[in-house]
């Protein structure tokens, strides 16, 4: 795959490769986004007809880009008679000054073109390509190029301006020019992606943060969150810089909701640059420790869009927390069902899991009691729809045949749930983890039904629910030869077989059998599951084992900060330090920045982590994973009006510091120090 850069600023992202230019495609997003719109699909230059080549690319900001680019071929460099200079930004709009320098002694004239399209797909027409159903219609005027897409009242636009005059026709501008010697010639080309709502307003403009805005504002914003988070002093550079990115990534990806106009974190670009149940929860709780203040509009917005009805093309039920929001023209015309849907099993029993971790963070109280009918619903939903087959357990089936998510648990592609053969079960299925999901989301409600809505009976019943079905679980999930926990129960309830990742969510929820707990630390440290780098999401000799097949053999850096986490609770404090080491030891071969997913090849087979081909990034709950691998490395847990810090630092990766740690305490500082071979006491 083509080396891409990607620049983004709240809902607007661009993605183009290493020349700066856009051409038409469906293999992969590249084109200027906003609102799963693509508003640009060709944005190609060309001097004297000529395409260019990359020099050098400085991307250090999320928000702007610079290319440096020269004509011809790369062995011609040499001898360049010229070079451009593209700086671009997304300010709201998106911003192009494009800069052509002229090296040679004498007066030279150029011709620059630049090639202007936008096919106004929807992101899901990417993968799914389409006739479009609208009509474009494109005009021009000085220095003006106006491309108008329109399906009944679904009305998008990109117009673009350039500062220096320019020969505009339906399919670009031409720019020709006279430079004198040694001299260069500028332009500024100002794209604007209008989102028409039913007013005939740009919608975003109504948003407290839309609009256009300078380069400077963004950094400041920016900066303003980096600085909000804790300070982090450490002897391991990769920590340093995993956190440092994590910090950056997490103050790009913050969106506005057009629903509610507040900020959240979107899930990842380029494919999921919106709200997703799953990966929206699991992010606020990786980040809770240390911007506690980015998590209630997300909570508030998934409680203000809880399922309150049947609807089988959604998949919506009552009490049921939504998997996705899109914002499209498939999804405003109803070709999909994500306006929201609500195809996950999985986000409903985590949202009560986030609501009460938060309060143990923050002690904000009021929140709770503010949303008890939510959670009650929630909790409900978990008993009623969740449990199709009236066993116990959490089911999903999708009611939406034609277009809904057949797996509705994390591992949602089609053959992430199998038998160790490789054969796929039926439905419904029942995965492990739900029901982990669903016993923690019983004991943590259970605590807040006592604490804060003066329900002692209730409390009492969720608890007892919650130890039945943990005995139950133990009984029918074990697989007694193997020695662990089957990854989920098919229709007839047999035991879907396959050895996953997926036993390590269990750990995390705690419906783990402390007498268990050893032989499921073994299988997820074991040579099956783990690559060297990282837990595998499915064992290496499993029938559909794929070293870079999505579900079935990548790790994936959430995955396996949650199994991290679930280590430490039930005391392999250092079998989870080891488990982050490596994933921040990965983070190197990233600059950083851990992806979606990578390869689940052996260390020794490859020396680095292989990059999985189509993976997101920053995708958001692998931007968190190194804040939630330094809460286990330092022993973080909320207690009371306390802060539990209990540190287990990894051999060799020396002294950890991390300073105001906000939360119900005020500000505190933690520390932890790893005790190397050489610093344990003479035993002779």
């Amino acid at each position: 795959m083509k080396e891409l850069v990607s620049i983004l600023d709240g809902n607007t992202f661009l993605v183009s490769d290493r020349r700066g230019d856009i051409e038409p495609s469906y293999d992969f997003p590249t084109g200027l986004f906003s609102f799963d719109t693509r508003f640009l699909s060709k944005w190609l230059l060309t001097l004297d007809g000529k395409r260019l080549h990359a020099l050098s690319v400085d991307d250090n900001e999320s928000y702007r880009t610079t290319f440096f680019l020269a004509p011809g071929e790369p062995t011609h460099y040499l001898d360049a008679k010229a070079s451009v200079v593209r700086s671009r930004a997304i300010v709201g709009s998106f911003e192009e000054e494009l800069t052509v320098l002229n090296h040679t002694g004498s007066d030279v004239e150029f011709t620059v073109r630049i090639e202007i399209g936008a096919d106004f797909a929807d992101l899901f027409e990417i993968k799914r390509p389409r006739r479009k159903v609208g009509q474009t219609t494109v005009s021009t005027s000085e220095n003006e190029l106006r491309l108008t897409y329109r399906r009944e009242a679904f009305h998008r636009e990109t117009v673009v301006s350039s500062t220096a005059a320019a020969q505009v026709d339906e399919s670009g501008m031409t720019f020709r020019i006279r430079i004198a010697r040694n001299s260069q010639w500028t332009t500024r080309l100002h794209v604007s992606s209008v989102v028409y709502g039913a007013r005939g307003e740009d919608i975003r403009a109504t948003l407290p943060y839309g609009g256009s805005r300078s380069a400077n504002v963004i950094r400041a914003e920016q900066q303003e969150l980096i600085e909000r988070a804790p300070k982090l002093g450490c002897d391991c550079q990769p920590l340093a810089g995993a956190y440092r990115r994590s910090l950056d990534d997490l103050a790009a990806l913050r969106y506005e909701s057009i629903a509610l106009g507040v900020r959240l974190i979107a899930a990842g670009l380029p494919w999921f640059m919106t709200l997703f149940g799953r990966d929206s929860i699991i992010t606020s709780l990786q980040v809770l420790p240390f911007l506690p203040e980015l998590v209630p509009p997300t909570i508030l917005m998934l409680a203000g869009l809880q399922g309150q009805r049947i609807d089988d093309f959604r998949d919506e039920e009552p009490g049921k927390i939504l998997h996705e929001l899109r914002y499209g023209e498939t999804a405003g015309f109803e070709e999909q069902p994500h306006s929201p849907y609500y195809g996950s099993a999985d986000s409903t029993p985590l949202f009560v899991i986030l609501v009460d971790e938060y309060e143990r963070w923050t002690g904000d109280g009021a929140l709770v009691r503010r949303l008890e009918s939510q959670l009650r619903a929630a909790l409900d939903w978990i008993d009623s729809y969740g449990d199709l087959l009236g066993t116990g357990y959490l089911w999903y089936q999708t009611r939406n045949p034609e277009s809904g998510l057949q797996n509705q648990c994390w591992k949602d592609s089609w053959d992430a749930i199998s038998y160790a053969d490789g054969h796929l079960p039926g439905f419904p299925r029942a995965t492990c983890e739900l029901q982990g999901y669903a016993y923690d989301a019983k004991i943590r409600a259970a605590r807040l039904a006592r604490t804060f809505w003066n329900d002692p009976e209730y409390a009492d019943r969720l608890e007892r629910e919650a130890a039945d079905l943990k005995r139950r679980f133990d009984r029918d999930f074990w697989i007694a030869d193997r020695g662990y926990y089957a990854l989920a129960l098919d229709a007839d309830g047999r035991q879907v077989d396959a050895l996953t990742s997926n036993i390590g969510h269990l750990l995390w929820s705690g419906i783990v059998d402390e007498s268990r707990a050893g032989k499921v630390v073994e299988h997820l440290l074991g040579p099956r599951l783990f690559s060297g780098w990282g837990v595998r999401t499915l064992a290496k000799d499993d029938g559909r084992y794929n070293p870079i097949g999505y579900h079935v053999g990548t790790v994936w850096p959430f995955d396996n900060s949650i199994i991290a986490w679930g280590l430490w609770r039930y005391g392999f404090r250092s079998e989870a330090g080891m488990l982050c080491d490596t994933m921040l030891a990965a983070s190197r071969y990233f600059e950083g920045r851990l992806p979606e997913a990578f390869a689940g090849y052996a260390r020794d087979l490859t020396n680095y982590p292989v990059q999985y081909p189509t993976a997101c990034s920053p995708q958001a709950w692998s931007t968190g994973t190194p804040l939630l691998l330094l809460r286990v490395m330092l022993g973080l847990e909320p207690q009371g009006e306390h802060l539990i810090i209990d540190p287990a630092v990894p051999p060799g990766m020396g002294r950890i510091e991390l300073l105001d740690i906000p939360g119900r305490w005020g500000m505190v500082d933690a520390l932890g120090r790893s005790r190397d071979p050489a610093d344990q006491p003479d035993q002779g």
